[in-house]
C-alpha cells in the first residue's frame, strides 16, 4: 500500500479490547514500498498504545539532515495530529503540482467493541468452550484492526519522508521533532460538516472544470478519464473484497459453533464414539484457525491494497483538478490581457497593459511548472501502483497456496486419526 503489511507481526497474546493495547512493530517488516535509497530521513512508528477513545503513536525518526537538532529521537502523536500535518501539505500552494499522500483513516474499533459487548451479553446462550473461542476470535480481529491502523499511519509518514520535496517541509520537521502536543483537537460536528461541504465542493469543481475548461494536453485529459474510471472500479473492488473477507469470517465462526457442539455431544457418548467425536471437534477447530488466517490475509493483501489506492487515486485526481483550476486562471489572464490591449491600443505601454502582461506571465509560468511536475507525479504514481499491486497479489497467492496445503494436510491427518478411532 504501498503494500500495507501488519507492522506488528510479532506481538504478545491479544489483550481484551477493554484494556490498553500496545503494539511494537517488528523491525523486519516495512509497510511501505517507497524506495529508501536515500537514508537521510527514516521514519517509523516504533510503538502504539490504544486507549478507550484514542490511539497514541510513538514516532521514531533517524536522520542525518542538518535541519534537525538530533539524529535519533521519538515523539508521541495522536491521529488528529496526523490530519493536521496532512492539511498543512494540502493547503500549501507550493505543493499544488504534487500528489499529496492520503491522510490515514481515523482509528475505528467501535465494531469490534460492539461485537465483544454483544458476545458478553449472550454468554449464557453459549457453552463455555464456544464462548472462549469466539472471544479469542474477536480479540484477534480487534488486534488485527489495531495493527493495520498503526501501519496506515506509518505509510503516510514514510511517503512524506521519502519524497525529495516533502521531506524538507517545516511542518513535517515540527511534527517529527517537537516533543509537545501540536494542539490538534478532534474535529467537532461542525468541523466534520464543513469537511463534507468542502468534499462536495471539490467534486462540484471537478465536474464544472471538466465541462468548462478544455485541457490543452492530451496526456492530462486521458489521465483524468482513466483515474475517474479507475477510482470507481477500485471502490467496487474494495466492496467485493470486503464481502469476500466477511464470508470467510462467517465460515470461521461456523467452525467454532460446530466444534463446540460436537465436543459437547462427545461428552454424552460412550468412550469409542467420544474419542471419534473429539477428533472431529479438533479438526473443525483447526479449520477455524486456517479459515481465520485466510480471511485476515485477504483483508490485508487485497482489500487494504484496494482501499489505499482508492484514496491515493483520489489524491491524484485532486492534482488534476488543481491543474484545471490553474489552467482556468491562465485562460482568464489571457482574456484580461487581450481586453486591456484592445482597450488601450492607442496608448503606448499603459500601466493597465503592463499589469495584465505581468499577471499573464505569472499565470503561464505557474501553469507550465504545475504541468511539468504533475506529469512526473502521475508517471511515478503509475509505476508505484503497478509495483504495489504486483507485490500484494503475488504475496496473497503464495499465502493462499500455503493455507490450502495446510488444510489439505489437516484433512489427511484427520482422516487417518478418525480411522484409528474405529
Amino acid at each position: 500500500m504501498e503494500t500495507i503489511d501488519e507492522s506488528a507481526s510479532q506481538v504478545n497474546p491479544a489483550p481484551a479490547p477493554t484494556n490498553d493495547n500496545r503494539v511494537v512493530p517488528s523491525k523486519g517488516v516495512k509497510s511501505e514500498n517507497v524506495s529508501l535509497a536515500d537514508n537521510s530521513l527514516l521514519v517509523d512508528i516504533s510503538d502504539a498504545l490504544s486507549e478507550k477513545d484514542k490511539v497514541k503513536f510513538t514516532v521514531h525518526t533517524r536522520t542525518s539532515l542538518p535541519d534537525f537538532q538530533k539524529s535519533d529521537f521519538f515523539v508521541v502523536r495522536q491521529h488528529e495530529e496526523f490530519i493536521w500535518l496532512h492539511d498543512r501539505f494540502e493547503e500549501n500552494e507550493l505543493y499544488a503540482g504534487f500528489i499529496i499522500p492520503p491522510a490515514p483513516p481515523r482509528p475505528d474499533f467501535d465494531a469490534s467493541r460492539e461485537k465483544l459487548q454483544r458476545l458478553g451479553e449472550g454468554e449464557g446462550a453459549l457453552t463455555r468452550g464456544e464462548f472462549l473461542k469466539m472471544k479469542e476470535e474477536l480479540e484477534d480481529e480487534y488486534l488485527a484492526t489495531f495493527k493495520k491502523t498503526v501501519a496506515m499511519h506509518e505509510v503516510f509518514l514514510t511517503r512524506l519522508a521519502a519524497h525529495p520535496v516533502f521531506r524538507n517541509d517545516s511542518h513535517l520537521r515540527v511534527f517529527l521533532e517537537y516533543d509537545q502536543d501540536l494542539c490538534a483537537k478532534p474535529k467537532r460536528k461542525l468541523d466534520i460538516l464543513g469537511g463534507l461541504v468542502k468534499s462536495f465542493g471539490n467534486t462540484t469543481d471537478e465536474i464544472y472544470l471538466s465541462a468548462t475548461v478544455r485541457d490543452v494536453n492530451d496526456f492530462f485529459e486521458q489521465e483524468m478519464t482513466f483515474l475517474s474510471e479507475y477510482h470507481n472500479n477500485l471502490k467496487e473492488s474494495t466492496q467485493r473484497a470486503d464481502k469476500m473477507t466477511s464470508k470467510h469470517k462467517e465460515v470461521a465462526d461456523s467452525y467454532i459453533k460446530l466444534s463446540s457442539c460436537i465436543l459437547h455431544l462427545a461428552t454424552l457418548e460412550q468412550p469409542p464414539m467420544e474419542r471419534f467425536l473429539t477428533k472431529v471437534s479438533e479438526t473443525f477447530e483447526k479449520c477455524r484457525k486456517i479459515e481465520g488466517r485466510v480471511a485476515s490475509d485477504q483483508d490485508l493483501k487485497l482489500a487494504d491494497t484496494f482501499r489505499y489506492y482508492q484514496r491515493d487515486s483520489h489524491a491524484a485526481k485532486c492534482l488534476l483538478v488543481r491543474r484545471l483550476r490553474c489552467l482556468q486562471t491562465y485562460e482568464a489572464a489571457n482574456r484580461s490581457l487581450e481586453k486591456a490591449r484592445t482597450k488601450n491600443k492607442d496608448v503606448h505601454a499603459p500601466m493597465e497593459v503592463q499589469e495584465a502582461e505581468q499577471a499573464q506571465s505569472t499565470a503561464c509560468a505557474r501553469f507550465e511548472a504545475m504541468s511539468a511536475r504533475g506529469r512526473e507525479e502521475l508517471v511515478d504514481f503509475r509505476v508505484r501502483r503497478v509495483h504495489a499491486f504486483k507485490k500484494s497479489l503475488v504475496e496473497l497467492a503464495e499465502l493462499e497456496i500455503k493455507h490450502a496445503r495446510a488444510q489439505q494436510e489437516l484433512f489427511r491427518r484427520s482422516i487417518v486419526a478418525l480411522q484409528e478411532c474405529q
